[in-house]
């Protein structure tokens, strides 16, 4: 199952995103995800796993598992990097091993110190403030990204962690559209607002966190799942499914995009499973009353600033 982007290429509803998934679990996973129908695979610079990655499809490729034209992968520009987009592009494509990426996102709306090409840091500056570059405009940014898509190194290129104000901007100074934009979204949530303005401009939206963090983000950010809710155990229990396929069938029949992360092997093949069953309107519409507008990714703890303030 895919979305079409508005430039022609397919999207799988479903990918695996590899955020915290470590190095040794990688190759695992990796090849077990294949095998259970997974398609599409979440990277970014800044989850300093590419490499392993890159490993675990090479195989791939080899063994005949699977083509590289059956894969879709994204990986993203990290923030030390906006005034050095094609050296960062040519570094994820190299540890990635890929000739080509099926999608490039902005990992964040915001440019910061560069410390060398592939060394994705966020440093702090004197009063312990991440250390913001002021000379580098997302348009700028975005005018390199397209760059990309012209040189063939890229197929589709997007926003990840835009609202409607800088996703809206995006849409006035591109020459090549924004295929995505990549935002947390769960229904604890939900952002219907910049979900629909994204929709009706053609931008395909992707939710990461679908599964509103679960313990990744307790771990992090002492933030709280969705997952216990009353409405998604009720639902669960009605379906004869788990509380997470539920979550991630509501994503996928608002049209968004879902790539949850998991580490277990159990998980894996558990959020898959969410193609079987359908979610009724008064499904839908109790997901949609349980929205909390409760923001579970929280990357100021480490920035020493709020940037969606």
């Amino acid at each position: 199952m895919a979305i079409t982007l508005n430039n022609g290429f397919q999207m799988p509803v479903m990918g695996l995103g590899v955020w915290r998934m470590e190095k040794h679990l990688v190759r695992d996973l990796i090849i077990n995800a294949i095998k259970i129908g997974y398609r599409h695979f979440d990277c970014a610079a800044d989850y300093k796993n590419e490499a392993e990655v890159g490993e675990a499809l090479a195989e791939a490729f080899k063994s005949g598992l699977v083509k590289r034209e059956e894969l879709f992968i994204t990986t993203k520009l990290w923030n030390s990097d906006h005034g050095h987009v094609l050296g960062a592009c040519k570094d994820s494509l190299k540890k990635l091993q890929l000739d080509y990426l099926d999608l490039y996102l902005v990992h964040f709306p915001v440019a910061v110190k560069h410390t060398g090409v592939g060394n994705t840091s966020s440093e702090l500056a004197e009063d312990g403030v991440l250390d913001i570059d002021t000379t580098i405009s997302l348009e700028t940014t975005w005018h390199a990204m397209e760059d990309l898509v012209s040189n063939g190194l890229v197929r589709s290129i997007g926003i990840s962690n835009y609202d409607i104000f800088l996703t809206r901007d995006c849409l006035a100074y591109s020459k090549v559209k924004p295929a995505v934009n990549q935002i947390e979204t769960h229904p604890y949530f939900q952002r219907e607002s910049l979900v629909k303005f994204c929709q009706k401009h053609g931008i395909c939206v992707t939710a990461h966190t679908p599964l509103g963090g679960a313990a990744a983000n307790h771990e992090w950010f002492g933030t709280v799942s969705c997952l216990e809710d009353p409405v998604l155990q009720g639902l669960a229990k009605k379906h004869g499914k788990s509380a997470a396929q539920i979550a991630l069938r509501w994503g996928i029949q608002r049209k968004t995009v879902v790539i949850p992360k998991t580490s277990k092997p159990e998980r894996l093949e558990e959020n898959f499973q969410v193609f079987d069953f359908e979610l009724a309107k008064e499904d839908m519409d109790l997901i949609n009353g349980i929205d909390r507008k409760y923001r579970t990714n929280q990357p100021a703890k480490f920035w020493g600033i709020d940037l969606y303030a």
